[in-house]
């Protein structure tokens, strides 16, 4: 960076940047706890152990660097390629009519409650009602460091059981959502898109109606034929802007499709090997009647506090998946 005619080119500059921010993020925590660590360990040869009032403070510091310490440990958990990227979150609600459209709104409130105490930007890019009640499904772009990272562990089939508030006779109903989870991948990630495999449509997008009401087709859906990729978007101002990040969509569903076949790991997300939205293949279950608990079936992570979860409270969840991630390798 101190190099002549490092602001000559702009695009290149950013970019060192940006890798400036993302390494000081990683080394600083550890300099400033290690740095403590030294500091504290001095402290502890010269306090007496009479000394009760300074050995309380030590004690409090001590602590203070476990904290960092954990914090520390969690961050090492992000070891892949792109878990430091914003994630595309979609959600789409399963069989069970209304009560699965309910249950997948639910989802996008926890997701963004979550993104929100995290200081996370949210952006809307793709929504599509339902009927009567809650989305059929929705696209997220959740916008911060690591947000792939952490939400590639929501990756599945969500399962949620209650007594529905749309069942006058207050029955016990079971609803199923999936949540697909990929990162956003940078301009400089070359995926080739060629004009004939794209098949674009444009359509008015969808409103509440009245002054509201889209009178132009601004929203645009692309399929990506030799896959079957179906991305859309109707979110953005301009029918030029929604292409643009439907376009950006689809290359990071292609990257993570050819990632995913070049590690031999490629479940048909997109074919006939899809998992069905429904019972057996929930990767979580949240239970709200006759008794209330969550927990995760890979990980065994569980609470009986749905209300907290709900409300964005998953970073349990998430850490338990990445430590069991970390221990199968």
């Amino acid at each position: 960076m101190a190099e002549a005619g490092f602001w000559s080119d702009e695009i290149h500059a950013n970019a060192i940047v940006k890798e400036l921010k993302s390494l000081r993020a990683t080394v600083e925590p550890w300099d400033n706890a290690f740095k403590k660590y030294k500091e504290l360990r001095e402290l502890n040869e010269i306090v007496a152990e009479e000394e009760k009032e300074f050995i309380a403070e030590l004690q409090g510091n001590i602590n203070s660097l476990l904290r960092d310490v954990e914090k520390l440990q969690f961050g090492a958990l992000f070891s892949g390629e792109f878990d430091k990227n914003n994630a595309i979150v979609s959600i789409n609600a399963g069989a069970g009519g209304t009560e699965s459209c309910d249950w997948a709104s639910m989802l996008l409130r926890m997701y963004a409650r979550w993104a929100e105490t995290r200081g996370y930007q949210t952006k809307t890019i793709d929504i599509l009602p339902g009927e009567e009640a809650g989305v059929k499904n929705v696209t997220l772009l959740i916008m911060g460091d690591f947000a792939y990272g952490n939400l590639k562990s929501e990756k599945g089939v969500h399962r949620l059981v209650r007594i529905s508030p749309f069942d006058s006779n207050k029955r016990r109903h079971t609803s199923f959502a999936s949540v697909d989870v990929i990162p956003e991948i940078e301009e400089d990630v070359a995926v080739a898109l060629s004009d004939k495999d794209l098949k674009i449509d444009t359509y008015r997008a969808s409103g509440p109606g009245g002054q509201h009401m889209q009178k132009s087709d601004t929203a645009v859906r692309i399929t990506h034929i030799p896959s079957g990729i179906v991305v859309q978007c109707q979110n953005e101002r301009s029918q030029y802007q929604n292409k643009q990040t439907a376009l950006k969509i689809l290359k990071a569903k292609l990257y993570e499709l050819e990632r995913e076949k070049k590690e031999q790991e490629l479940v048909k997300r997109y074919g006939g090997d899809k998992k069905k939205i429904e019972w057996g293949s929930q990767i979580r279950s949240y239970v709200m009647h006759p008794y209330t608990l969550v927990k995760d079936h890979r990980s065994a992570h569980e609470t009986g506090n749905v209300g907290s979860v709900m409300d964005g409270n998953i970073d349990g969840f998430i850490e338990a998946y990445l430590k069991m991630q970390t221990k199968a390798r």
